[in-house]
């Protein structure tokens, strides 16, 4: 079963994600510069620092490298690991392999999309969430299940899934109270 890709995503624009700091990628670049087989670390690492990889990344390690520019869009759309956009601080990946699908996950995805009013592929307003269908996350014996970060939540109802998503806004919205009084 192949995933489909969705690009469309919405414009979530914050001041960082017009201007993302590239200083970063100034070591990461030096490190693989002459090295065979650099296009998926250098990507990969660039992902790691920013979350997605946007164009402006593309162009510095071309300019970089010295690698063109198509050849690194071509891997980098090729991969879906790979994010050319930015994603929501917690993405959930909800599972359609074939156990997954034979318990229901389509039930799931549409709870938590009506939830988090985004379809597959999409980010929520507040850049909380990114919904992704994923082909197989190898926790068959656990289906219906989805992974949020490293965290795994299975044997999932339309009920649980949403109840782990309100729990983690709550959660957010805690974190973000304390941050606020701290700054005070």
């Amino acid at each position: 079963m192949r995933i489909q890709r969705i690009d469309n995503q919405p414009e979530i624009i914050s001041e960082q994600q017009e201007n993302p700091d590239l200083s970063g990628l100034k070591p990461l670049i030096e490190k693989y510069r002459n090295k065979k087989g650099n296009l998926i670390p250098l990507l990969q690492g660039t992902q790691e620092m920013l979350g997605y990889i946007p164009e402006e990344a593309f162009k510095m390690i071309s300019e970089g490298t010295g690698i063109n520019l198509s050849d690194m869009y071509g891997v980098a759309t090729f991969y879906s690991q790979f994010r050319l956009h930015p994603v929501g601080k917690n993405i959930i990946k909800v599972c359609h392999g074939t156990a997954c699908h034979v318990q229901n996950a389509s039930v799931i995805t549409d709870a938590l999309e009506e939830t988090l009013k985004v379809c597959d592929g999409e980010t929520t307003e507040d850049g909380l969430f990114t919904l992704e269908s994923v082909a197989c996350l190898g926790c068959c014996s656990l289906a219906p299940v989805m992974m949020i970060g490293d965290e795994t939540y299975g044997k999932l109802t339309s009920k649980s899934a949403v109840k782990v998503i309100r729990e983690i806004r709550i959660q957010e919205k805690k974190e973000q109270a304390e941050s606020s009084i701290k700054k005070d």
